[in-house]
């Protein structure tokens, strides 16, 4: 599967992956997934958010114990973000089979809709779809960077937007949903004794999107004196420091990822700098402060430069503690030889497995990442560790759904 998986939607100059949603790369992988369940078995469907749901008995009867992840990327990403979950799901299904396991609860697998949010700026949209939490009319007038909305790109793939919003019926007929992930970070590998291949998730940090409109005067670059300048770059460039530095006081997570500079010129003080923030905290009142800090900083250091500044909140997400009864019981079915459980992970990065929980009980495991890079071409998972990683998430389905 990581065979047939490795050219789709990959960039040869950068060896990253753009597998961004709604486009034909993102069809190419659909396919791919269609293909991959039918060959075992699995009915397939797509529901109303573009969700593509592969089920191994009659999701009907209710109990269905789902797994799964996402096969959209971020641009120039990695290979195993996302798609490790969707890989190794079907391989434990393969696993499964192999044991002679009789489960007696339905089985789903699922590829949920453009979890990274690459193209549309909004991450898990086919997950907060699905539970209520992305008004549906909002989601339809989301634009990528040429324009084109959300709705416009669905109608092209051949699904209709206006089907998208909330699926509490689907939903409800779940019992559990564990989603495999690539450890975005080196937590397992550097645990004693040469580390843990796979983890099992404790919480989420709430996290959430800021863009910091800066606006100043445009005017030439080769004649106007430093002292006459009124330079959002120079707001952006100290806000940008200022947020390393608040977060780092703060024990929390915070940058600049994004930027757009108008008129984008060479030889031109720019009018407008506009700098998207990610910021991550482990609570809720921290995150708080933090973006709080991060603005009085970039509003002084506009005053002082005769800048104006504005902040939009983009996106948010709240923190989430995985079902405690849930993680406890992953942890202990992959338990080590010497009987110590797996041990628990929290994670700054958000996942579809956080947006479900607001609906029924959700689980994820991590599968060691030797390089700790994440959303970039260095990510990985060993090959021994990736089948660990089968091994357990098999093990935890046969526990939920044959016991």
């Amino acid at each position: 599967m990581w065979k047939d998986l490795a050219p789709l939607g990959r960039d040869p100059d950068t060896s990253g992956y753009r597998r961004h949603a709604w486009t034909p790369v993102d069809l190419e992988l659909r396919a791919w997934f269609t293909d991959r369940a039918r060959e075992r078995g699995l009915t397939v469907e797509t529901d109303r958010n573009g969700n593509q749901w592969a089920l191994l008995g009659d999701p009907a009867t209710g109990g269905v114990v789902a797994t799964g992840s996402h096969l959209d990327s971020v641009p120039d990403g990695g290979a195993f973000d996302g798609p490790l979950g969707v890989v190794s799901a079907l391989a434990a299904l393969d696993e499964l089979h192999r044991r002679g396991a009789r489960p007696h609860r339905p089985l789903a697998v699922v590829n949920f809709a453009d979890e990274e949010g690459a193209r549309f700026g909004l991450a898990c949209v086919g997950s907060r779809l699905a539970v209520g939490a992305l008004d549906p009319e909002r989601a339809r007038r989301l634009r990528d960077a040429e324009g084109t909305t959300l709705a416009s790109a669905m109608e092209r793939a051949g699904h209709d937007p206006g089907a998208l919003g909330p699926d509490p019926d689907r939903l409800g007929r779940l019992a559990a949903f564990v989603e495999l992930h690539v450890e975005q970070g080196r937590v397992l590998a550097a645990l004693p004794d040469g580390g843990r291949a796979v983890g099992v998730g404790s919480a989420v940090w709430p996290h959430g999107r800021w863009r910091l409109d800066f606006r100043g005067e445009a005017n030439h670059a080769g004649t106007t004196r430093l002292e006459d300048r009124r330079d959002p770059m120079l707001t952006y460039a100290n806000t940008v420091l200022a947020a390393r530095k608040k977060a780092r006081l703060a024990g929390a997570l915070a940058g600049f990822g994004r930027v757009r500079v108008e008129p984008n010129a060479v030889n031109a003080v720019p009018s407008l700098v506009s700098g998207w923030l990610d910021a991550r905290a482990p609570d809720h009142a921290c995150l708080d402060g933090l973006v709080a800090d991060i603005g009085r900083a970039a509003a002084e250091r506009a005053r002082r430069d005769g800048t104006s500044l504005e902040i939009h909140r983009e996106s948010f997400t709240e923190g989430v503690d995985f079902d405690h009864a849930l993680r406890d019981r992953l942890a202990a079915v992959l338990a080590d030889p010497e009987g110590r459980p797996a041990p628990l992970l929290p994670t700054g990065a958000g996942h579809d497995a956080g947006i479900l929980a607001a609906a029924l009980p959700t689980a994820m495991l991590y599968v060691r990442n030797p390089t700790g890079v994440s959303h970039a071409p260095a990510e990985h998972a060993d090959a021994e560790d990736r089948a660990a990683g089968v091994t357990a998430l098999a093990d935890v389905l046969e526990e939920l759904s044959c016991r």
